[in-house]
């Protein structure tokens, strides 16, 4: 009865060890092809609906400034006999990202040696303060530290390290317009910074 006894308990730890194997790894079944599915389809959805998301913070970063537009200063038959300095103010429009920006800004338009009309920024490119044409001496004089310019913006005296910005014009259907930009101070070279 022994033996008999013997030959009966291997068979049960033999059940038993088979019994541990498949409760370690179940089958895979509906339940978990379903659970994969959600899984994979809640993802695509998220990742979908991220993208204008997404897509709309990064706009400001990744988007370039817009040039300022040609501004009118005016009808070019109006400065063919200036003497001194013409002071205008322009309208300038720029799109910085989401921001639209609109400003007005004043310029001189001036005579140089050879008679061609120039238009010239009244921003003094010391410290940005606004320059002032001063007719009884017959020079622009700048109020941050006093910097005195010729009629036609060249620098003679002051703490200014060049002479007053030039800005790119032309003439249009009879009128002079002329684009508007801002430049580096503190500079002895004329840079565009916006």
């Amino acid at each position: 009865m022994e033996t008999g006894s013997q030959s009966e308990e291997p068979n049960r730890s033999e059940q038993t060890g088979e019994a541990h194997s498949a409760a370690e790894t179940p089958a895979p079944g509906r339940r978990s092809f379903l659970g994969v599915l959600l899984g994979v389809g809640t993802a695509g959805v998220g990742a979908a609906l991220s993208v204008p998301l997404v897509r709309f913070a990064l706009h400001p970063t990744l988007a370039q400034t817009t040039e300022t537009a040609w501004s009118d200063v005016g009808p070019a038959d109006e400065f063919a006999d200036i003497t001194a300095p013409v002071k205008r103010v322009v309208t300038i429009e720029q799109r910085d990202g989401w921001r639209k920006t609109v400003a007005e800004k004043s310029v001189y338009v001036v005579k140089d040696a050879g008679g061609k009309v120039r238009v010239l920024s009244a921003v003094c490119p010391h410290l940005g303060c606004t320059v002032a044409w001063n007719e009884a001496k017959g020079q622009f004089v700048s109020p941050c530290h006093n910097g005195v310019f010729t009629p036609d913006g060249a620098l003679i005296s002051g703490p200014p390290r060049r002479s007053m910005d030039e800005l790119e014009s032309k003439v249009g259907d009879g009128r002079l317009k002329a684009r508007y930009q801002f430049f580096r101070q503190l500079v002895a070279t004329k840079e565009v910074i916006g």
